[in-house]
């Protein structure tokens, strides 16, 4: 049977939480919805949230909050996802798109700089948009001193953290790096907590809280329906338990990975990378991987297809190193849900790659 690159991680209790829902009739936004806020706020010690339809939702009222004028741009990472776009445009807003780092999926101060430079041959820059790319973590701090506000996207990066905010059993506690204005946990399919849909809308700080709580009551079409709530609440509970499985899988990962010529994307040794993917960045050709991969009938895709690079959005001489990522990285099955045989033949796959 064939290894599929990703499956979501829904056991009995997910389904059961669900049906729940089901059974008690509560299938649009309510009691669950604010339970899962709830749950939430035990993790990541926000001042305010909202549980929201959608990550583009979360994302069109994290910038509505910050009332910028038609025009005015928006700094995104070039591996941010594609409808970073469509947001940023509808509301009459510029995307400006930055590089990023060399081996790293996140754009730093100097990839930011290199666009505020040029800012006299376009639009104003107003906001950073702070896309943690295949979980690893933007230095957030390095912006801290630009005067813009930042509205941090943690989908994919929910259980990384600093070292220092751990648990007693080691499992990374806090999603993100806490000076962001405000923060975005999408919860959809391929997010590392998933509901099959929606996301949370959150402020570390009251004053940034109260931008959001100025925005007036959510309507119902906006919000997180209790079937997906309900989900989430799970997710969130068993959410360490999920990491160290992930950890486990890695390590074996790379082991493997050690012992060929392909690269590793560079986390800082401060911070506890929380396994959401296991990419590669390749020294041969992608058709020659996934070829391999096929034949052994292990899924494998390129990493950053569904990106604003990926998709065209950016000129490659704008983001050289964004757009040779997007033609080089590989991403491999990692998920809780993996067996250990399973496991077993994708790192033999790794160790003997082309």
């Amino acid at each position: 049977m064939k290894i599929e690159i990703y499956s979501p991680t829904i056991r009995r209790k997910e389904m059961d939480a669900v049906l729940t829902a089901m059974v008690e009739n509560r299938i649009g936004p309510g009691e669950q919805a604010k339970f899962l806020i709830q749950t939430a706020r035990e993790k990541i010690r926000f001042d305010y949230c909202m549980a929201l339809r959608s990550p583009a939702i979360a994302l069109f009222m994290a910038l509505k909050s910050l009332n910028l004028e038609r025009g005015q741009g928006v700094l995104v990472s070039a591996l941010s996802p594609l409808y970073y776009a469509r947001v940023i445009e509808d509301l009459g807003l510029e995307p400006l798109y930055c590089d990023v780092l060399s081996s790293t999926t996140c754009m730093g101060r100097e990839t930011v700089e290199k666009v505020l430079a040029s800012k006299g041959e376009g639009p104003e820059p107003r906001c950073i948009v702070l896309h943690h790319t295949l979980g690893y973590l933007s230095d957030t701090s390095a912006f801290e001193d630009l005067g813009l506000p930042v509205i941090e996207d943690c989908s994919q990066s929910y259980g990384t953290a600093l070292k220092a905010d751990t648990e007693t059993d080691g499992v990374p506690s806090v999603p993100e790096t806490n000076t962001a204005a405000l923060s975005i946990i999408g919860l959809e399919e391929r997010d590392m907590l998933t509901s099959g849909g929606g996301a949370l809308l959150y402020s570390m700080s009251r004053r940034d809280g109260a931008a959001l709580r100025s925005m007036g009551d959510l309507v119902p079409e906006y919000g997180l329906p209790d079937m997906n709530a309900a989900m989430a609440v799970v997710q969130f509970r068993e959410a360490a338990k999920n990491l160290l499985k992930r950890r486990e899988i890695a390590r074996l990962y790379t082991q493997s990975s050690l012992r060929t010529r392909h690269k590793r994307f560079i986390q800082s040794d401060e911070t506890e990378y929380n396994n959401y993917a296991f990419p590669l960045i390749l020294e041969t050709g992608m058709k020659d991987v996934k070829a391999y991969a096929r034949r052994k009938d292990i899924a494998v895709e390129s990493a950053f297809d569904n990106t604003l690079i990926g998709s065209g959005m950016v000129p490659p001489e704008k983001c050289p190193e964004a757009y040779s990522l997007s033609l080089r990285t590989v991403l491999f099955p990692i998920y809780p849900r993996l067996g250990a045989t399973d496991a077993g033949k994708v790192a033999k796959l790794i160790l003997t790659l082309p």
